[in-house]
């Protein structure tokens, strides 16, 4: 079956599911608000111009669940995705979904975003393939360190070949949908191509290709 490949944040979700956790954390009290607020804006910049660091904003956005009970941080994730997941979910992006799943495809969600984060979202939108920045946990506490390989950027392809091998899949009918010029490098491995409300970058490469550009938030 082929793979209907889907990047999360302003692709699936109108806005990004990292930054708003950080938002979330921040209104919740479980972060010092000012001072994270300002960081989460840098990184969220950064990311935007492609010159994010991914370890140093792992490095700070894993470490609240470092530094706090993980029960506790499932319960104010639970609080998180009613309050600012669910309303950020556009019909469109449900239709999307339920287009590929009827035709059969496999479904997979590929996003730098934490698998924390990001798994409980994949239940939502029914999608069971996910491919997230791991958080790594010891004796059951996260450590605040990376598992892995973060799937950013080229590191999407990494997660994604190692997907395909242990699955023993392949790309052939393969379509990847994505925002960001971040995601360069996967929407040039797959087969279709989809822009979907683009970043400037982005929008300029697909025209110059003559990929599919596509708005979901309109």
């Amino acid at each position: 079956m082929p793979l209907a490949i889907f990047d999360l944040d302003n692709t699936l979700l109108s806005g990004d599911s990292d930054y708003l956790w950080g938002v979330f954390l921040a209104e919740q009290g479980v972060v010092d608000g000012e001072h994270y607020e300002r960081e989460n804006q840098r990184f969220y910049d950064e990311y935007k111009a492609g010159k994010l660091d991914i370890f140093e904003f792992l490095r700070f956005s894993l470490r609240p669940l470092k530094e706090n009970d993980p029960e506790r941080m499932r319960e104010l994730r639970a609080q998180y995705l009613r309050e600012k997941i669910d309303p950020i979910i556009p019909d469109a992006a449900r239709e999307l979904v339920e287009q590929h799943r009827k035709a059969g495809d496999t479904l997979m969600i590929i996003t730098a975003t934490n698998a924390f984060v990001t798994a409980p979202i994949a239940e939502i939108f029914g999608i069971p393939h996910l491919i997230a920045t791991e958080p790594a946990m010891v004796d059951g506490r996260y450590t605040g360190e990376v598992a892995g390989t973060p799937s950013f950027q080229r590191g999407k392809v990494e997660r994604l070949d190692q997907w395909l091998e242990a699955n023993g899949g392949d790309l052939r009918g393969s379509v990847f949908y994505s925002d960001s010029h971040n995601d360069l490098p996967l929407l040039e491995k797959v087969e279709q191509p989809v822009a979907v409300d683009p970043d400037d970058i982005l929008r300029r490469t697909a025209e110059e290709r003559g990929w599919r550009i596509l708005s979901l938030h309109g």
